[in-house]
């Protein structure tokens, strides 16, 4: 079992009550949150916002993850933040890498965009360009998935839905079993759907790097959350 899972927080503003304005200031509000608790990612995946909508939450994300300061006992480096499909907005505002759902461009397409996008802007530039070698996350729904993610040399894959999904209740759980033989894969595995604070040591046995969730750390106090995951 991990000793000190990676934990991977994926946004849903349309969960909080209330209209636009006041669901983007309490994403940000648990952004903050997040970041001070030690959460290690943020993934930004508010898929229904325009290009222009999406840069300046991604913006005014990175402001609140700039200006986070660690709680007491907090000892985990920055978190760091990635945005859902869109390259070019994680790059606009200097995010640590990227999120591919299934279906979207390749890792290696993805880092190859990437890659002349920055060799680009240190043409343009005499300065240090910040955008360094993103951190990709891919989605799985598989154990081949999740050997093509290794293959393919992402960094993380997200495997869902281990416990299934609360929204769409037809989906089919994948299972401990097969969390665990993913997890031989040479890649940090996490678990995702359904995982609640019960559940989810269960996951780390299986052999999961980490836990990725959307309710478990959005609709509770994220400090409780990471103290009872990193807890022994």
């Amino acid at each position: 079992m991990a000793k000190s899972p990676l934990l991977y927080y994926i946004t849903n503003r349309k969960a909080f009550p209330g209209d636009e304005f006041s669901c983007r200031e309490r994403l940000l509000g648990k952004i903050s949150e997040a970041a001070a608790a030690g959460v290690d990612y943020i993934q930004l995946r508010e898929k229904d916002l325009s290009s222009h909508e999406i840069e300046l939450l991604a913006r005014n994300a990175m402001d609140r993850l700039a200006s986070a300061r660690p709680t007491a006992g907090v000892t985990r480096p920055g978190t760091c933040l990635l945005i859902n499909s869109r390259i070019d907005v994680a790059l606009a505002v200097a995010a640590g890498g990227m999120h591919l759902p299934a279906g979207d461009v390749s890792v290696t397409v993805a880092r190859g965009v990437w890659d002349t996008a920055v060799a680009t802007l240190q043409g343009k530039s005499d300065g240090e360009n910040p955008n360094k070698m993103p951190i990709v996350s891919i989605s799985c729904h598989s154990i081949q998935d999740v050997a093509d993610a290794a293959e393919a040399k992402a960094d993380l894959a997200l495997f869902a839905p281990v416990f299934g999904k609360k929204d769409v209740p037809q989906a089919k759980p994948t299972g401990l079993e097969d969390l665990r033989v993913a997890c031989g894969n040479r890649i940090s595995v996490l678990a995702l759907g359904g995982i609640s604070l019960e559940n989810a040591r269960s996951c780390l046995y299986a052999g999961a790097a980490g836990i990725a969730a959307i309710r478990l750390f959005q609709e509770n106090d994220v400090h409780r959350v990471v103290a009872a995951l990193r807890a022994g």
